[in-house]
């Protein structure tokens, strides 16, 4: 049975396995150019590694399962078979999330929190997996039109509390929960900006680990102004240290190596906090 205490460190690595995603896409489509990323990503201390074969950039076209499976399964059974280090699978499909879990992942990763099929929960239930239910609002092909909220952290937390009830009530464990507030799905700047500052408030709200994923993302490039995905890793680590500092127990990022250093120096900085105070205390 799967449980995130169980996990060794706080960065997931992004392995996409997609002709189009937004920052990467067809770099890794190939099974071997895939699994030798994943195993770079392994050794660069990612604790878990997240495997998609369809991509949720905004305006993503949908592909079948069949797609999914044959685009994903390859690269799971062999990196299982290469690296200790757990395995997502980045779906929101019951059959692919079935065929990715007998073929060696131990976690679901659902940017619909399973409400694009309604088969998906009692899959990770049946399977003792590990799972993340994420906010959308919409879905990837039309996402970014026109986002509106009245309260975005009061609505997405809302929804994350509902739909983790929901997992709870098909049989997945609450200590193999995880929540993301959705960076970038279905939100605007300030929308993204309102969900990293109010993080405290979010993880109080929905009362289990939460995973925050911004890597690279459309809002940074703007801020930053930079139009090149692959170019804002300096900006996606401003928002590690943030999220990481603010109680997030887990960051999906593409470049793993900067995040893991960046939470080694964090945890090194608040051990050293708590040693000084403890020296002040005594005194």
């Amino acid at each position: 049975m799967f449980r995130w205490a169980t996990i060794a460190g706080p960065v997931m690595g992004v392995v996409n396995v997609t002709p189009d995603s937004f920052s990467d896409g067809g770099r890794f489509v190939a099974p071997a150019s895939a699994v030798a990323h994943a195993c770079e990503l392994a050794g660069a201390g990612a604790a878990v590694l997240d495997v998609g074969g369809e991509s949720t950039r905004p305006g993503a076209e949908p592909v079948d399962a069949d797609t999914e499976i044959a685009r994903v399964l390859p690269v799971i059974s062999e990196v299982a078979a290469r690296v200790d280090v757990p395995i997502s699978v980045d779906t929101t499909k019951a059959a692919v999330a079935d065929a990715a879990l007998r073929a060696g992942a131990t976690i679901v990763n659902d940017v619909s929190a399973g409400t694009a099929d309604p088969e998906m929960l009692g899959v990770v239930a049946g399977a003792g997996a590990g799972y993340v239910a994420m906010h959308m609002r919409g879905e990837p092909r039309t996402m970014q039109v026109d986002p509106h909220y009245d309260d975005v952290v009061d609505e997405v937390a809302g929804f994350l509390v509902e739909r983790l009830d929901a997992a709870r009530a098909a049989g997945i464990a609450d200590d193999a929960l995880m929540a993301d507030p959705g960076i970038g799905f279905g939100k605007t700047i300030d929308h993204n900006l309102e969900l990293l500052a109010s993080l405290p408030e979010l993880i109080a709200a929905v009362g289990v680990p939460v995973l925050v994923g911004t890597s690279r993302k459309t809002f940074l490039g703007r801020i930053v102004d930079e139009p090149d995905p692959s170019a804002r890793d300096d900006a996606t680590l401003a928002t590690v240290v943030w999220a990481l500092e603010r109680g997030a127990a887990m960051v999906r990022v593409h470049d793993v190596r900067g995040a893991v250093q960046a939470a080694a120096v964090l945890g090194a900085m608040a051990r050293a906090s708590v040693a000084r105070r403890g020296m002040v205390e005594t005194r």
